[in-house]
């Protein structure tokens, strides 16, 4: 066979090896590509110039005495940023170094388009995981990554979620006081305001945000502790008769409902304070009264006791707030040990897992009631409410109000009227980041205030 023969079989050869190829391909419906080079980008993607993230900045501020940390994903198209919440108040000067010295490092240079990928990357890149530090620096890179995609697509995030499931976000608002009469006193105040759900906690002072004085009457009791006079703890440390707060709670919800009626939803926060067996008798009590729920009734620590306390009472719960890891939410919900899903979103690591949670809680009739303190920024709390838009199984969110000094900080912060939360409808998660204005309120470090102690000065756990 001389050169020509020889170079005329080789390209019969590789004609029919194509024409055969794609023949088998056009039998069942596939296309034919000859060569990867030739694969053309996505349609989603044409028109839109490549995209890579240049930089992590971190953004701290406090506005209203409270440790505000967010997360700011800057790329490689000229304006086009997301913002994340990466809040842990209570240590904010730990999230900001995870922050700064590894998160940096790790993102530039990736597809910000890739957020379950850099997701899983990010979360063992430490081989050790779940911890709350590490778990907010993820989601505020997991929220900003979210907000970059709805400004890239010019939608809200409930959009890319699925879309409105409801035309706002139901709240309930947090009445307290000194007695119960004037914890019932603001419960018809938030009626007045259109709220339908209210929690109700004694002790402390009434607010329409956060605050944490109320939570088993503790800072309530008059006069001076015996842990206290006998010099034992710090000044700063918080008294809690658990008894006495035992016994007034069923006290507080006859008073409520005697005033209020029974058009209002009311919930309750045991904030883990007491004993399970404890728990279970004041629930009991409370079950005439119908409470919407009773929040976080126990500890991490006593989690064992979760069949008993679902088997003792009719009471609903909420349950939480505290998980640092998806799986601790698993057999809990499987059991159907809660009713609502009580998640702290930045805690558990951003939207991603959250939605994940809020998933599987729909197959298994279990609602969401995501935490909302004041000590979530505002994007944060765009964040929740994007969520509790998009998912069908969506049971109540914690309102929040914000002061004119955060608004300033945070422009197209979420709304509330009439019981009702709205997100700004602008792409993405709708809020906005005045940097300026943020470096007016420095963070700092100021004691954590969450350390509360019996009479005889145990320490009592949330």
């Amino acid at each position: 066979m001389n050169k020509e023969e020889g170079s005329f079989s080789s390209d019969r050869r590789n004609f029919m090896k194509r024409v055969t190829t794609g023949s088998a391909a056009a039998l069942i419906g596939l296309p034919l590509i000859e060569s990867a080079e030739k694969q053309v980008s996505p349609a989603y993607s044409k028109g839109l110039p490549p995209l890579k993230i240049k930089n992590i900045k971190v953004i701290s501020t406090a506005p209203d005495g409270l440790n505000l940390i967010v997360v700011k994903v800057e790329t490689s198209e000229p304006g086009l940023y997301g913002l994340g919440c990466a809040t842990f108040t209570q240590r904010a000067f730990t999230v900001i170094t995870a922050i700064e010295k590894y998160m940096n490092e790790f993102c530039v240079g990736r597809d910000p388009d890739n957020i379950e990928d850099m997701w899983q990357a990010f979360y063992v890149s430490s081989y050790w995981r779940n911890g709350p530090v590490l778990n907010n620096a993820l989601c505020g890179l997991d929220q900003a990554l979210w907000d970059i995609k709805g400004k890239r697509a010019n939608m809200p995030v409930y959009q890319l979620l699925g879309g409105k499931c409801r035309f706002a976000v139901e709240c309930y608002g947090h009445a307290s006081g000194p007695t119960p009469e004037e914890v019932a006193d603001s419960v018809q105040k938030f009626m007045a305001a259109g709220f339908r759900n209210v929690r109700i906690q004694q002790g402390g002072t009434t607010l329409m945000n956060f605050q944490h004085g109320g939570y088993g009457g503790a800072g309530s009791t008059a006069g001076q502790p015996d842990y206290a006079k006998a010099g034992f703890g710090m000044p700063a440390d918080t008294f809690m008769d658990d008894q006495a707060y035992l016994r007034s709670v069923p006290v507080m919800f006859d008073i409520v409902r005697k005033r209020c009626g029974e058009e209002i939803e009311i919930l309750h926060d045991i904030h883990e304070r007491c004993q399970p067996m404890d728990v279970i008798n004041m629930c009991r009590k409370l079950e005439q009264y119908r409470p919407l729920f009773i929040e976080d009734p126990l500890s991490p620590e006593n989690t064992h006791w979760w069949k008993q306390m679902r088997e003792s009472t009719t009471v609903p719960f909420a349950m939480g707030e505290l998980f640092n890891n998806v799986n601790e939410f698993i057999q809990p919900m499987v059991n159907h040990y809660f009713d609502y899903i009580r998640i702290h979103v930045s805690q558990i690591g951003g939207i991603t897992p959250a939605m994940k949670i809020a998933r599987l809680g729909e197959w298994l009739n279990i609602k969401t009631a995501w935490h909302g303190p004041g000590d979530v920024s505002p994007v944060g709390h765009a964040a929740n409410a994007h969520i509790d838009l998009a998912v069908w199984n969506f049971g109540i969110q914690e309102a929040v109000s914000f002061s004119e000094k955060t608004l300033a900080i945070f422009p197209g912060s979420p709304t509330m009227k009439n019981g009702y939360m709205h997100v700004n409808e602008a792409p993405g998660l709708g809020v906005d980041l005045n940097e300026k204005e943020a470096a007016k309120f420095p963070i700092n470090n100021k004691a954590p205030g969450w350390t509360v102690r019996k009479k005889d000065g145990t320490i009592i756990r949330p």
